[in-house]
């Protein structure tokens, strides 16, 4: 048991002869956002699909809702996985299904009579939050990628979880639309305080949205701590990465 809802102790995790997590450890309390930040390929994702069970660990604790899960099996995790869902890079929408249909499947699949009688209406909120209500009869191929990324935590937040897992939520969009998602998902973090994971590579994003941050260097954890204690930080490669604020002006999405 642990009195974190994630954390990782002591977490190691390779491929073949990579090493991709090095001994991590942090925690992430019940309510909090944190943000995993670093370079490509230090293991950000990797730590997301570990919690999932996607991933198993090579060794160490990885603690989901108070629970040890290291070692769980794929029917273990699926209790796990209502509780906690993930928006995936790609938005992982259903193609075949619009808009609308992809954000009430997870009610409609549930099967509980009282929650499909809601479910017109919880989608109708969540559409109209997520500002994706002109495209409730759009499939998902006619849809821009931020406007996908939009749509999937829209669904995501269908499945009422207790925690949601953010895989770079604003990569491989302009900078409009990322700031975009980036004010959405700080608006949800205002209003319904689920523990959250964001994985980014976005300092701006991280900067608006993180209680904690984990910072990977080579899959080691150069840093655990909150934003201000970053910025205040004097370690040159933390130094050198926060400098790309000065380069990328960061953008108002209401503008």
């Amino acid at each position: 048991m642990s009195e974190h809802y994630f954390e990782f102790r002591n977490v190691f995790k390779a491929f073949d002869d990579n090493e991709v997590l090095k001994d991590v450890s942090f925690f992430v309390n019940q309510g909090e956002t944190a943000v995993i930040m670093g370079r490509s390929g230090v293991g950000k994702s990797v730590s997301l699909k570990l919690l999932l069970g996607f991933l198993q660990p090579d060794s160490g604790q990885i603690i989901v809702a108070g629970k040890d899960v290291a070692g769980w099996t794929e029917k273990q995790f699926s209790e796990t996985r209502r509780r906690v869902t993930m928006v995936f890079q790609s938005g992982a929408l259903f193609d075949s299904l619009t808009v609308k249909e992809n954000i009430a499947f997870p009610v409609e699949t549930r099967g509980v009579a009282e929650e499909q009688e809601k479910a017109e209406q919880t989608v109708g909120e969540l559409m109209k939050m997520l500002e994706v209500e002109q495209y409730a009869n759009q499939l998902p191929s006619d849809l821009g990628t931020g406007t996908k990324r939009a749509v999937a935590i829209a669904r995501a937040l269908a499945e009422n979880p207790d925690a949601i897992l953010y895989d770079e939520p604003t990569t491989m969009v302009d900078p409009i639309m990322a700031a975009h998602v980036g004010d959405l998902i700080v608006k949800l973090k205002k209003q319904f305080k689920k523990t959250s994971i964001v994985v980014t590579h976005d300092t701006h994003l991280g900067r608006k949205l993180a209680d904690r941050v984990i910072f990977l260097v080579e899959g080691r954890v150069a840093f655990f701590g909150t934003w201000q204690e970053l910025e205040n930080s004097q370690d040159p490669f933390l130094r050198n990465f926060l400098a790309q604020d000065e380069l990328i002006p960061a953008l108002d999405a209401t503008a």
